[in-house]
């Protein structure tokens, strides 16, 4: 491994990040480097650099994948960017999509998702849908301090604790503890589960390896909370890095299950793309001593490679140092009773599939769930059989004009040539959908159904 010196004096390194350096994308054509030319600068001050957000509307908002090492299939992620500023994370290399730095300009330069909730009710709507966990907040932490006055993820949380949707979280943010309304109840019908990220016990260590995340005994806290209000509470101990976190990592382990965790895993350190180079200037800058060592014991781990993307082989690593680390966390997760696996035990059974409702300026992706005025939700009967023997489908739509109107949902049918008593059928199913999405638009749906077909009938 060639060394990768610090390129700027420390006293320049930029408080509260991460990263050392804008270190440019893999597809960028120019290089910058900056360099150290040996002249002192300790009364340099330590420069600051300010957050951005940018708002992006996004065309779609769920990712799926069909990898063997995640307990997931579909997954959203509601930021591109992540200000907690996590030296090791893997979605950094993202942001050179965008022509941006994967160093600095990933934790500072933050994309916001801002129709990501109306993206989802009207995934969640499309009849084709069929309902599977959501990981929420998998690539960039979900409750990242944008969120706090985005409220971006408690939107999404709104959407599928009405959909009775599974989901699970991963956050290294106290922040979590602010949605407790809505996940203790889909907890409480096993739709909801959080994962807390602690990879030290050292709060020295956090504030240079995950700079703008919550504290480790802030996030301990955090656990013991959302475990006190009944909600399924797993520690990802993500990434382990040799001679860094690993020395900790049966502490880790206690601590969680003290604070209430009942399920955990690892990860090994991964670097791909430019987190590789990231990563050797962060450790030359604070770990110069034991770098070598530490970047050793990686390539030993993933095949002589920084990285080795084989499935099966990336997360856990192989060779004797892997096996001795995955024989230490299985005796200890063992001991203390952290082996339970509730992320693949959400239930998606209850799942109320929404109902799209335009809004007054014609934007389909808003739900009548969500809200009280039912003044477009419109019902009509549309005409189809025989013309001696007709009968009527009960239809919701947003326009009484059947050209004009969109169709929204069919919810039963009536049958003029029916004895009174069946002159009105709404099939069993819907009644229970309608119900399902609340009282004041089943009252509501109920009602202007019944009034449709006394007009037909009179």
């Amino acid at each position: 491994m060639n060394s990768v010196k610090p390129l700027i004096s420390p006293l320049a390194w930029y408080k509260g990040r991460g990263a050392i350096t804008h270190l440019p994308g893999r597809f960028e054509v120019d290089q910058r480097e900056p360099f150290d030319d040996g002249w002192p600068s300790d009364d340099t001050p330590a420069p600051s650099l300010r957050t951005e957000v940018f708002s992006e509307r996004a065309k779609s908002i769920l990712t799926h994948n069909t990898s063997p090492d995640l307990p997931f299939n579909v997954s959203l992620n509601p930021y591109r960017g992540c200000e907690h500023g996590c030296i090791y994370c893997f979605a950094r290399p993202t942001h050179s999509y965008l022509g941006l730095s994967p160093g600095l300009d990933f934790e500072s330069r933050l994309y916001a998702k801002i129709n990501a909730p109306q993206l989802l009710e009207r995934e969640l709507a499309r009849p084709a849908y069929r309902p599977q966990r959501i990981a929420l907040g998998v690539n960039t932490d979900a409750y990242q301090p944008i969120e706090r006055e985005l409220r971006i993820t408690r939107r999404i949380l709104e959407v599928l604790h009405a959909c009775a949707h599974p989901v699970g979280l991963i956050t290294k943010s106290s922040l979590i503890e602010r949605d407790i309304d809505l996940l203790a109840p889909m907890a409480e019908r096993q739709q909801a589960m959080v994962a807390i990220t602690i990879t030290t016990l050292d709060a020295a260590l956090a504030r240079i390896l995950e700079p703008r995340a919550a504290a480790p005994e802030r996030r301990l806290r955090t656990v013991r909370t959302l475990a006190a209000a009944g909600i399924p509470v797993a520690v990802s101990i993500a990434p382990v890095i040799p001679f860094v976190t690993e020395p900790e990592l049966e502490r880790v382990l206690e601590a969680c299950a003290s604070a209430g965790a009942t399920s955990a895993h690892y990860i090994v350190l991964r670097l791909p793309w430019e987190v590789a180079p990231l990563f050797r200037q962060w450790l030359e800058a604070h770990f110069p001593d034991r770098a070598q060592r530490v970047m050793n014991r990686v390539q030993e781990m993933h095949g002589g490679k920084e990285y080795n993307a084989e499935f099966g082989q990336r997360m856990k690593g192989k060779g004797l140092w892997a096996n001795l680390l995955r024989q230490r966390f299985a005796t200890a997760a063992r001991r203390l009773g952290l082996n339970g696996r509730q992320f693949e035990q959400l239930d998606s059974s209850r799942f109320i599939r929404p109902v799209i409702k335009p809004s007054a300026h014609g934007d389909s992706s808003q739900l009548s769930l969500f809200d009280q005025d039912f003044n477009m939700v419109i019902i009509r009967l549309a005409r189809g059989g025989a013309k001696k023997r007709p009968f009527y489908n009960i239809v919701v739509t947003d326009s009484r004009n059947r050209r004009d109107g969109r169709f929204i949902e069919r919810i039963g049918f009536y049958n003029p040539l029916q004895t009174k008593g069946e002159s009105l059928r709404l099939s069993q199913e819907r009644l229970a959908y309608w119900q399902g999405t609340g009282a004041q638009l089943s009252a509501a749906v109920a009602r202007l159904a019944v009034q449709a077909a006394k007009q037909v009938v009179a």
